[in-house]
């Protein structure tokens, strides 16, 4: 076996491992879920026979426990999109309205902390700008966690705050726009997977300088990858071996930096598609005065309670827009 073929079987193995550990991650809870409502049916049947008022209780408020899990289940079967699973990096930059716009920028960044402590996330703060004033101009904070980048994916857009500046001696109500931009976290290793009914290989003799043996024998080698159409040479080394595998890390190396480009192009995609942080443009408006209202303009779903969901509590927003997005799709 060559030395490519090793690796090309080693990074196989991982990709399925990776498969199962996330054919696991849908399998388990929908058994345990499967176990506790079976359960649950077989304490109600019991019960029906031979009531008691304390077990009544606890089949209660295990009914309403699963319930809540029923939701968070059907919630992340919506979760499929390819890079849903990933880790998520969140932008956030300031829009219209100076300081008042960088405060806003600040408290987006707070709220998305809590959710993600909320979730049990692990959070890193990469970069951050202040504001001349107060708040930050912009930050991009990575959250871990599984399926992070699935649950942010809803909140790319532009978030409006509507409120009585405090940066404002007259007490004047402002509007304020910040923009959040979501990203998947990709792993910095790309694999590169080489298969040899893809590889056409031609051996011919060498025509440079390098001695009797490399001019005489057979031990250069051509190598084209048919899917790309990209080709491959080495004759430098006397062993047809030595050679094969110097032209297979050649390879290797053109598919990296093709790959690595068409991302460089998706992301470009992606960020041409950032909306400009101005009036009619937002996905969101958090009132804060002359009443309290957050209302998402693209469920028209609308809570109350604005300092809750700046406290984090921004899952009833995410889950109607996957469920709206999920029923559309």
């Amino acid at each position: 076996m060559s030395e490519a073929d090793f690796w090309n079987r080693q990074e196989s193995a991982q990709e399925v491992l990776h498969e199962v550990k996330a054919l696991r991650g849908w399998l388990d809870p929908y058994e345990k879920l499967s176990g506790r409502i079976e359960s649950a049916k077989e304490l109600d049947d019991l019960l029906r026979e031979s009531p008691d008022s304390e077990m009544e209780g606890e089949l209660d408020k295990e009914l309403e426990a699963l319930d809540s899990e029923l939701d968070s289940f059907e919630l992340k079967t919506l979760l499929r999109g390819e890079d849903d699973f990933r880790d998520a990096q969140l932008e956030i930059s300031a829009g219209a309205g100076g300081t008042e716009a960088q405060d806003w920028a600040a408290m987006l960044l707070r709220m998305y902390t809590r959710w993600a402590e909320r979730k049990g996330f692990e959070m890193e703060l990469l970069d951050e700008s202040q504001g001349e004033e107060a708040g930050i101009k912009g930050a991009v904070l990575e959250i871990r966690g599984p399926y992070a980048y699935g649950f942010l994916r809803p909140e790319a857009g532009v978030h409006r705050l509507v409120r009585i500046s405090p940066f404002d001696a007259n007490a004047r109500r402002h509007t304020s726009f910040a923009s959040v931009f979501v990203y998947p976290v990709v792993n910095e290793e790309i694999n590169i997977d080489i298969r040899d009914e893809d590889l056409r290989t031609d051996v011919y003799r060498a025509s440079g300088a390098g001695g009797q043996h490399v001019n005489k024998t057979s031990s250069a080698v051509r190598i084209t990858h048919i899917p790309t159409g990209i080709v491959v040479a080495s004759q430098a080394q006397r062993s047809q071996f030595k050679n094969k595998a110097q032209a297979l890390q050649m390879l290797k190396n053109k598919l990296y930096q093709r790959e690595i480009q068409r991302r460089e192009e998706e992301k470009a995609k992606l960020d041409a598609n950032k909306q400009d942080v101005t009036f009619g443009s937002q996905i969101r408006s958090y009132v804060f005065q002359p009443y309290t209202m957050v209302n998402d303009h693209r469920t028209e779903l609308k809570i109350p309670d604005v300092q809750k969901v700046m406290d984090g509590a921004i899952d009833p927003f995410i889950q109607a827009y996957l469920k709206q997005t999920g029923e559309a799709a």
